[in-house]
């Protein structure tokens, strides 16, 4: 897939498996096991096979799915932000999660942006969501600046905890 997503301080691509050891530092840090939830992704090869068999099937399913965010500064990885086509929802669902001494920067916000963007623009989507735990504040507040609104709350098929679920459109209906 062919993607590359500019902002001043981001650069946005494509996950592959060169990006195991990233996605194996972000899947155990706290706050993804504590918000997303613990996908018992435990080593590189793990990692890869996440991304193998969870990430990339989406990008040629639906032409989107969650994206690497590098530091443009020393083009390090960051975190992950992107569309993902969920199970129990019929919009898909925009979602992020980022390293945890990159929390609380605006990087969150700066990359949806790029991404509700290309949701809009590229993939022509008349709306997205977003899901997030009613106890996450943080992600809330980054849907919430984004312009998403709460909409209800949900739970989601093989999950027991509920959702607060947020929308918005992205083409206004005619």
């Amino acid at each position: 897939m062919q993607l590359n997503l500019q902002s001043e301080r981001l650069s946005i691509r494509p996950l592959t498996i060169i990006d195991a050891g990233f996605m194996l530092q972000l899947m155990n840090s706290p706050n993804w096991i504590k918000n997303i939830g613990d996908r018992q992704v435990k080593n590189k090869t793990e990692a890869s096979n996440y991304i193998l068999n969870k990430i990339i099937p989406s990008y040629h399913k639906f032409g989107f799915g969650l994206f690497l965010v590098q530091s443009k500064l020393d083009k390090k990885p960051i975190g992950i932000c992107g569309i993902v086509k969920r199970d129990g929802l019929i919009t898909p669902d925009l979602g992020f999660a980022f390293l945890p001494e990159m929390e609380g920067r605006g990087f969150a916000t700066e990359a949806s942006r790029l991404v509700i963007q290309f949701a809009k623009e590229a993939l022509q989507l008349p709306t997205l969501a977003g899901i997030t735990k009613p106890e996450n504040t943080a992600s809330i507040k980054v849907l919430e600046k984004l312009g998403m609104k709460l909409e209800k709350s949900i739970q989601l098929p093989q999950d027991t905890c509920s959702f607060s679920l947020f929308t918005m459109a992205l083409h206004k209906a005619i």
